[in-house]
């Protein structure tokens, strides 16, 4: 495992190579997608089940180090396959430990040949007991979030069920001699998930399965701005990641001007969603809502709020504004509290996330492919989640 470990580390010194012509890269593969891919090549059926396992459990990223499959089977993979690995552009370490990786994706061809290289952002953020990795699930963003970096990039492609496990296989590696005992994985980086539906939960079962990365669901969030068609498709799938809502508003008037999607998903059509939603015996709905200084965070607001999620099973993030080259500002230390207050007193179970990682651009609401770890520009991650 030290061999793989180096192979990944390598990545951020030597560019991304272009695949080989008529190779195919099998991350994000499912182990039906290997059993079947055996049968192809005239392999026993069970070796698309070793593969799996050595790709996602064991988290062995060159074919060379799988010692479960026979060599000449190992020298056919490498000859015809490949496992698509990001290159890390730049590591940034945050302070508080956390680190930003600025990730070029390799060049797929097809539809999106000739185009200029598409880069994500993931964050690694350790804790006592654990680690949280923020990933992302589209290169840019469409929902156009007035208050976030991110938006500002558009959106430039969806990512593949590869890519989006990438992320959290690069975290891991990197970090393997400092692990903690427990992962979280938060889709909350750059992009709309619930708007690149197929490769998330493709990626999520993935991350899911006993047999793969082997996350609890309880630990594995996908986060919104409520595109809801895409909450009700999840609410019938057997495997799922809890959720979380971006609300960041008290009323459709706010949530219009700093959230364009309310317009076609007003707060009422969400929250009936939600209330339909079907939440299992230990879960609870997360609610986001980002503060913005005297915008979003008075008294009136909270008191609004509560009204919103009354009879809900939820609890609210508040997320007091990261500054960006935007035209917001920070909500003061006591506004924060009261709004808190007011939501706990009427019921509303709510938390205070200070985001890690402000000092290199790692904060909610700034991934925007900066490459210097100042705050004049920017690129994010949410903060953990409990």
């Amino acid at each position: 495992m030290r061999s793989s470990t180096k192979k990944l580390k390598d990545l951020d010194k030597h560019p991304v190579e272009a695949p080989v012509k008529g190779q195919r890269d099998l991350l994000g593969w499912s182990a039906d997608d290997l059993r079947a891919l055996m049968q192809e090549i005239g392999e026993p059926l069970y070796r698309g089940v070793q593969l799996y396992h050595a790709i996602y459990a064991e988290r062995r990223l060159d074919f060379a180090l799988m010692s479960n499959l026979p060599a000449a089977l190992r020298r056919r993979l490498s000859n015809q396959y490949r496992i698509g690995m990001p290159e890390i552009v730049q590591r940034f370490h945050s302070g508080d430990g956390s680190v930003r990786y600025l990730l070029n994706l390799a060049d797929t061809g097809g539809a999106h040949a000739n185009k200029m290289q598409a880069r994500v952002e993931a964050v690694f953020m350790p804790s006592e007991g654990r680690q949280t990795i923020c990933i992302s699930t589209q290169a840019g963003c469409a929902v156009d979030c007035r208050f976030c970096l991110t938006a500002q990039l558009g959106l430039i492609r969806n990512l593949t069920a590869g890519e989006i496990i990438a992320q959290v296989l690069i975290a891991l590696e990197d970090n393997r001699e400092c692990l903690a005992p427990r992962t979280n994985v938060v889709l909350m980086g750059q992009g709309e998930p619930l708007l690149n539906y197929e490769a998330v939960m493709a990626a999520v079962r993935i991350l899911l399965d006993s047999n793969g990365l082997a996350l609890a669901p309880r630990h594995v969030t996908v986060s919104t701005s409520g595109i809801v068609p895409g909450i009700e498709r999840l609410r019938h799938e057997n495997v799922r990641p809890k959720l979380a809502i971006s609300l960041n508003a008290s009323n459709n008037e706010q949530r219009d001007v700093i959230m364009p999607v309310n317009h076609k998903y007003p707060l009422e059509t969400l929250l009936a969603a939600c209330r339909n939603y079907p939440l299992r015996s230990w879960e609870r709905l997360t609610f986001e809502y980002v503060l913005l200084g005297g915008f979003n965070d008075s008294p009136e607001d909270a008191r609004r709020v509560a009204r919103l999620l009354a009879g809900l099973r939820a609890k609210v993030n508040l997320i007091p504004w990261n500054p960006g080259a935007l035209p917001y500002r920070p909500p003061a230390e006591e506004r924060i509290r009261e709004f808190r207050e007011l939501l706990d007193a009427k019921g509303v179970p709510a938390f205070v996330r200070y985001s890690r990682g402000q000092d290199v651009n790692a904060a909610c609401g700034q991934l925007a492919l900066s490459e210097a770890g100042s705050m004049a520009s920017a690129s994010a991650s949410a903060s953990p989640v409990a």
